[in-house]
């Protein structure tokens, strides 16, 4: 095993999860003696450097004609997007889910030169890659290839696990063959596609009816407690950590009478999607106007164009585990991040999903007992608050949220990540 410094490659998706995660990992590496690259979607340019990270940038698509305003994407993409978001997920199949991974092939094809002229310049010992389908010029590197999965572990599906992305019941089959079933045969199209593309940039074939590659080594993230290991064994290239929290120590110009008041404090985002739909933000926050509670809200893009109630503070974006520590609740929308950020800060959670992962998350929550999933869009005034007053009021669970975060938090979930990449390094070094 070789003890010299390795360069490592990393390449995430654009959200914020992964791209945290990433930032993370890479940081503790650099502590570890190894230089790290980070290939990054151009939005990030000037953002990663500074966290004494080496940046290529990479475009996923031809820019646009005319330059949008900060937060136009997501604006646009909600206004096209959001009726989808109200259909049931054996509905979104055709209609969201295969555009979705087209849209995914198409940007890696778009990218994939650039990849691969990032692995020419710079020489990788090892190419780490976060995102939910296949960047081919990576693995057709063939260095040592480790996996990350930001998303609900679901993505790593086995017959005895409800279908990723359906959100249905762990405990309940009988929807499961006619959901996978439908999956298969709208989604066939483009996984052709995608493996043939895959094939001619030399990366081989794609696993059957998959859009990533099995990696030399394999991280995914979610808690012990949630986690569906009895029911999909995985092989011993697979590892699971608790949680990946990136600490931001940023200042919080909170009001007092929102951080000290009366009532419990709860937290409230729905990412950068859901943010982006105002009429959704507005309705959610008029039906806890009246709450005893007190609210921090991540508003999202279009932060100016709404105001809150006086029981709430908010701003566009909001340093959330800085935050999560402090409150007593989280409304979310879902994302794997805040799942699991929210299991290391044991807090308890209302799941109010959008799409992909989310429902899958939703109904983990729910089915084990560690929170409540909503229907987003139906949702009424009476049935958010009892959800709330009844998370807050029961003291065992925040008790054993409060023991289940004690114990994430001491596995040092990044640290573990930057060791199994170093190790696998250091064992295949050239």
């Amino acid at each position: 095993m070789s003890d010299r410094p390795l360069t490592v490659l990393l390449a995430a998706e654009s959200a914020y999860g992964p791209t945290n995660n990433c930032i993370g990992i890479g940081a503790e590496l650099i502590s570890m003696g190894h230089r790290v690259v980070f290939a990054a979607e151009e939005s990030w340019a000037g953002k990663i450097e500074p966290l004494g990270i080496e940046e290529r940038l990479v475009s996923m698509a031809p820019p646009p004609e005319e330059e949008a305003a900060a937060g136009q994407f997501w604006i646009d993409f909600i206004r096209d997007t959001s009726p989808e978001f109200r259909k049931s997920t054996f509905d979104q199949i055709s209609t969201f889910i295969e555009p979705v991974w087209r849209s995914l092939m198409d940007g890696a094809k778009y990218a994939n030169p650039q990849f691969a002229a990032i692995v020419d310049e710079i020489q990788p010992d090892i190419i780490v890659q976060d995102n939910v389908s296949a960047f081919p010029a990576l693995k057709a590197a063939g260095r040592p290839f480790v996996r990350l999965v930001s998303c609900q572990p679901l993505e790593m599906n086995g017959p005895m696990l409800p279908p990723m992305l359906s959100g249905l019941p762990a405990d309940d089959s009988s929807q499961w063959q006619a959901w996978r079933d439908e999956y298969a045969r709208v989604t066939a199209g483009v996984w052709a596609e995608y493996d043939e593309f895959s094939r001619e940039a030399g990366a081989g074939p794609l696993p059957a009816g998959e859009f990533n590659y099995v990696g030399d080594a394999n991280v995914y993230i979610y808690p012990a407690v949630v986690d569906y290991a009895d029911r999909r064994p995985l092989d011993a290239t697979w590892h699971r950590v608790q949680s990946s929290v990136r600490r931001t120590e940023q200042p919080i110009d909170v009001p007092a009478h929102i951080l000290e008041g009366d009532g419990s404090l709860v937290y409230l985002s729905l990412g950068s999607l859901g943010g982006a739909d105002v009429d959704l933000m507005k309705r959610l926050t008029s039906f806890l106007a009246d709450s005893p509670h007190r609210f921090i809200v991540s508003k999202g893009p279009r932060a100016d164009e709404w105001d809150l109630p006086d029981n709430m503070w908010g701003a566009g974006m909001v340093p959330q585990t800085t935050l999560l520590d402090k409150v007593d609740l989280v409304i979310t929308h879902g994302g794997n991040n805040t799942t699991c950020e929210s299991f290391h800060f044991g807090k308890p959670m209302v799941v109010l999903p959008l799409f992909w992962d989310q429902y899958d998350n939703a109904q983990r929550v729910d089915e084990t007992g560690f929170g409540k999933r909503l229907d987003t869009y139906r949702v009424e005034k009476a049935e958010l608050n009892s959800a709330i007053d009844t998370l807050l009021a029961d003291t065992a669970l925040r008790q054993r949220m409060a023991e289940i975060s004690q114990q994430i938090r001491a596995e040092d979930g990044v640290k573990r990540e930057a060791q199994i990449i170093a190790d696998l390094g250091k064992s295949t070094a050239r």
